[in-house]
């Protein structure tokens, strides 16, 4: 791979899979794929998972790390083109990109959504002026609409826990008080369009997300009706895409519980975490034997080490 921006970089979703797989059994066979090599990783936002994960498997395959809070540890950079820099940002993307990118073998960044404006958003600028001048590989640590190794650790994370052939997952919206992006969610369903599941998307009228995204997806906004006989359910908030960055909706309801977990075949329960608990979740159903955050959380290191390699194979 060129860069790992989302799954359309990637050619063999199952192979890359069971790469992640294999990783996970034995975390330094490849060690020597990254020797002599540097990935920096740039955060424009905070993160937990993310950045640990990342970096330890980075150095499982024997990459150097160098990691950098944008804005904090650096100067603000400029992402828009032919502008008077006369404002709070004091270097320009092309000089900053094009030097991360002399001293960086591979440079992973994260930068979530202003949800202010849709186009500029799902143009994906920092990412786009990054792959443009910084002359090296880019990697996908959360942007405005797509969080790739999420995804990737998501499908991971069915392939060990799935009981039939072709399990039923559903994604199902979650009352939140503040407006989130759609990230996680078009890149779920983005990534389970190619992958053997019966994919359900439940939510309430006002929430659809991009038809690029949902693909063959069956969208049902009765969460109940939805539920029923679900193999998965994979809970996540996000603000309405049609009414861009609002907050329609915080119906109690929708939260989930033993309850609405009952509704289906014996279902595990997925949620990217951090979550906020008995608000979108109840504690019953994490701290209970359905529940597969944990072990979600922990594929994030073998996803990103997964796709890693994938990108050290093609420099």
């Amino acid at each position: 791979m060129k860069h790992f921006l989302s799954i359309k970089d990637v050619t063999d979703l199952p192979q890359l899979i069971s790469s992640g797989i294999a990783a996970k059994k034995d975390p330094f066979a490849d060690q020597g794929l990254g020797k002599n090599k540097t990935i920096g990783l740039l955060f424009f936002n905070s993160s937990l998972r993310t950045r640990i994960s990342t970096q330890k498997a980075a150095q499982n395959l024997g990459l150097n790390v160098i990691t950098m809070n944008v804005g904090q540890d650096g100067w603000g950079l400029e992402m828009e083109e032919g502008v008077i820099m006369n404002g709070d940002k004091a270097e320009h993307v092309k000089e900053a990109a094009a030097v991360i990118g002399s001293y960086c073998d591979i440079i992973g960044i994260r930068s979530f959504a202003g949800l202010q404006d849709r186009e500029k958003d799902y143009s994906e600028i920092v990412f786009q002026q990054f792959k443009k001048y910084a002359n090296a590989p880019i990697v996908n640590l959360e942007s405005a609409t797509r969080h790739p190794l999420q995804s990737l650790a998501d499908c991971i994370t069915i392939e060990e826990f799935k009981l039939k052939k072709r399990p039923k997952v559903v994604l199902t919206w979650l009352p939140h008080f503040k407006a989130l992006p759609q990230a996680v969610a078009n890149s779920f369903c983005e990534w389970m369009n190619p992958m053997d599941v019966d994919l359900v998307i439940t939510h309430p009228e006002g929430y659809d997300l991009s038809p690029d995204f949902v693909g063959r997806g069956q969208v049902i906004y009765d969460q109940d009706k939805a539920l029923e006989g679900a193999d998965f359910v994979y809970g996540k908030n996000w603000s309405s895409y049609d009414s861009y960055g609002k907050v329609l909706n915080t119906d109690p309801s929708w939260m989930i519980t033993e309850a609405k977990m009952a509704l289906t075949d014996n279902g595990k329960f997925m949620h990217c975490l951090p979550v906020r608990r008995n608000m979108k979740v109840a504690d019953e159903v994490l701290d209970g034997p359905r529940s597969l955050v944990i072990e979600q959380a922990a594929n994030r290191e073998w996803s990103a080490q997964a796709a890693l390699k994938e990108v050290l194979l093609g420099l």
